[in-house]
Parts: structure tokens; sequence; C-alpha cells
């Protein structure tokens, strides 16, 4: 049997989708009737039947659930070689290094300084958990992430600090008087739940706490007394006046990584993890 093409699996993530081939047609910017031809010649040479079709639509089979699965990633997968040779083709390019809008600033600050532009290095900010996606689709070639909140699958990192947590209150609340807290302390105060970030396939944990994808979303709800937050320490520097972060002594440390792709060759990369390694904190 030929290997499968990219188009034929462009076509059928398409209907897939859509589960309708007039809609996916529209979507492809093709007619209709080679785009149905094109899918049960795919069925064929598969010898397995991916949808199933009635005047209303179509809909998936388990073989057609598992291949539009397996077709996501391989596409991602292509564009992402795609681009990363596109990148690698241009020697005057900068780095590109990804991290949370607000994380680590003076970590982040002190490395571009030891840098001092060789290698240049473009910043892109990005929200919660999107630095993993970010790095394996080529758009970044490196990375500032958290270890253990950070999907880290398939990298290589190297740490650059380790630090504990604290707690940002509304300034107002009773708590925010305390030197020090608790996770049992911090984790059922009435009237301020603990606000939800997603885990690390998108979804929430349960909770009555809000559902925050952003830091700004965050900052906001603290300051108005809907929710608290155990976060790094040096989450502080995106503090507004009307927060009060407070030390949890018994919160996990947390772990500031540079990561990179482990099949990355490139001799600016080596030469950033080389100068982060100058700058990481380091135990007294």
């Amino acid at each position: 049997m030929a290997d499968l093409e990219t188009r034929e699996l462009r076509y059928f993530v398409a209907v897939a989708e859509e589960l309708h081939f007039g809609r996916a047609a529209d979507r492809l910017g093709i007619a209709q009737p080679p785009l149905s031809r094109a899918i049960r010649l795919l069925e064929r040479r598969l010898g397995v039947q991916l949808l199933d079709r009635d005047r209303r639509g179509a809909a998936l089979t388990d073989a057609g659930r598992v291949l539009l699965r397996e077709a996501r990633a391989a596409l991602d997968a292509v564009a992402a070689a795609e681009r990363r040779t596109r990148r690698a083709g241009d020697p005057k390019r900068p780095l590109v290094l990804v991290t949370k809008a607000g994380a680590s600033h003076e970590l982040l600050r002190r490395l571009l300084d030891a840098l001092a532009g060789e290698p240049p290095v473009e910043v892109l900010l990005c929200e919660v958990g999107e630095q993993a996606h970010r790095l394996r689709d080529g758009q970044a070639d490196v990375a500032l992430m958290h270890r253990p909140y950070d999907d880290l699958a398939g990298f290589d990192t190297a740490d650059l600090r380790v630090e504990g947590q604290v707690v940002i209150l509304p300034a107002a609340h009773p708590l925010a008087a305390r030197d020090q807290l608790t996770l049992a302390e911090v984790s059922d105060v009435p009237g301020l739940p603990i606000a939800r970030w997603p885990r690390l396939d998108g979804t929430y944990p349960d909770g009555p706490g809000p559902e925050v994808r952003t830091q700004s979303q965050l900052a906001q709800l603290v300051a108005l007394g809907k929710c608290l937050l155990v976060i790094r320490a040096s989450s502080r520097a995106w503090q507004w006046p009307e927060h009060v972060a407070v030390p949890v002594v018994d919160a996990p440390d947390v772990t500031t990584v540079l990561a990179w792709q482990r099949s990355s060759h490139s001799p600016a990369v080596a030469a950033l993890v080389r100068s982060a390694a100058l700058v990481a904190d380091r135990p007294a």
C-alpha cells in the first residue's frame, strides 16, 4: 500500500471536523465530488470505513476517530518541520525565546543582558501552557518553562532557578496580614476559592474557583476579592497594589528551566544555553 499523503490527511481532517462534505469542501476550496472520491479512495487503501454517511452529514467510526487524532499530529509535525527548516536556512534570523507573559521577568532580563545581542534573541510572549506547543510546532527555538507545571516531555532542559511559592491575596483580606501560611490554610478560605488554571490537556480541575487562562484575568479577579492563587514567589513581579503575597511554607518548590528541542543542533541555541548557565541562581 502506498504511503498516506498530506493532502489526503488534510482532506480527511476537514471532513472529520465539519462532519459534512459540503462544508468541508467549502473550507478546502474544492468541489464536493472530488473530495468525496478522495475520502472513499482513502478508505479503500486503508481497508477500513472512516465515516458513516447519511443525508444529514457524516459521523466518525472508531477507525475514523483514531485517524483524526493521528492525522492532526502528523500534519502538525509536517508544518513544524517546514518552519524549523526555513528558520535554519536563514543565518541572520534571531533566536525566538517563548515565555509566559510576566513570568520569570528578572531572570529573563539577566539572560538577555548576558547575551548582549549575541546571538540576537526575539522574545515571544504567550499565555499559560503555550510554550511547549510553540517549541514543538517550530515557532520558537527555546522556552522558559516551569517544572512541575509545564509539559517538558521530549525537551532538553537546563535548571535556572528553584523557588518556593506564595499565595496572592486581596490586600484587604485578613490572611494578607500573616507572615506565612500553609496549603491547608489557603485551600478552603470562605468566599475566596483558589483560581483554576487549565491542566496540560486543556481541561480544568473541579472546584468552586473561577477558570482563568491569563494572568491579567487572574490579577483582576484577585483584586476584586473573587479568588486567590498559589504561585511561584517570583510572580510577585506582576502584582497589583491591591494584591499581597504571603509565603506558603509547605508548597512544593518550582524550578524555572530553559527548554529546547532534543533534536536541535543549532550553535545559537547552544550559545544561549551556555549563557543561561552563567545567570542561573546558585544555592547558597
